[in-house]
């Protein structure tokens, strides 16, 4: 009787468990709440995350302010690792950034959407750079290769909206642990939209080649420059920075 009876049992266990809902942890997490699901298309412009985080945005509007009435030659448009020049860059930014009156564009956490909102949405098109550094696409996870290359486009066709007649400097996304191949298939993308002339393509990829668990250039996250990545971010742009405003005024 209990030989019988124990198929019978083990079936009806087996049939118990794959009825059992899936783990939560294999699930999307949830947004916390209060808070709106952003948006994970590239192309199209978002603010869900400054609603979301409505602290994010003054700091740089702040400095927008801070140089109207004053010539803005170069303007740096991107995400924490361009916001990061005024922290763990800042002494290279005094070096080569702060005496040709350059403006950081940048927020941290920023993702294609979310770049090309500002550029329609904040207090900016009164601006007349000369040079715009773009580097934007790494927090864009979500997205594939080919639809951050997407939004770095539309990104660049915005800033030349907005700026009519500006240089624009392309770097290369960084290396980085999170995601790395798909931001270097990206990278590979990127480097096309480079003209030679309005568009200038900046690869940073070698300058910055493993090392141990790591890359040269890149803090203890993987992820932000440490101060001598920017450095070498500066020392490397500085030719084509030069010649781009040499174009305009011989400076």
């Amino acid at each position: 009787m209990i030989k019988a009876v124990r198929p019978a049992l083990l079936g009806l266990l087996l049939a118990v468990a794959l009825l059992r809902p899936v783990p939560a942890q294999t699930a999307a997490a949830p947004a916390p709440a209060g808070t709106r699901p952003e948006s994970t298309s590239a192309t199209a412009p978002d603010n869900t995350k400054y609603l979301n985080r409505p602290e994010l945005l003054p700091p740089c509007a702040a400095r927008v302010a801070a140089i109207k009435g004053r010539p803005c030659r170069i303007i740096f448009i991107g995400d924490s690792i361009t916001a990061g020049w005024l922290t763990r860059g800042k002494a290279v930014w005094d070096k080569y950034y702060a005496r040709r009156d350059a403006l950081d564009f940048g927020i941290g956490g920023d993702k294609t959407q979310n770049v090309l909102w500002r550029l329609e949405h904040m207090d900016i098109h009164d601006l007349r750079p000369k040079a715009a550094v773009i580097l934007i696409g790494t927090n864009n996870l979500n997205n594939t290769a080919q639809e951050i290359a997407a939004g770095v486009k539309a990104v660049l066709a915005k800033t030349q909206q907005v700026f009519p007649g500006v240089k624009v400097i392309l770097v290369s996304i960084m290396p980085n642990q999170r995601a790395n191949q798909k931001m270097m298939d990206a990278d590979e993308l990127i480097r096309m939209f480079a003209d030679g002339d309005t568009v200038e393509y900046l690869d940073l990829v070698p300058f910055m080649p493993p090392v141990g668990r790591n890359w040269v250039g890149l803090g203890p996250d993987h992820l932000h420059p440490d101060a001598r990545g920017y450095e070498i971010w500066a020392t490397v742009m500085e030719p084509i920075l030069r010649h781009q405003l040499q174009a305009f005024d011989g400076n």
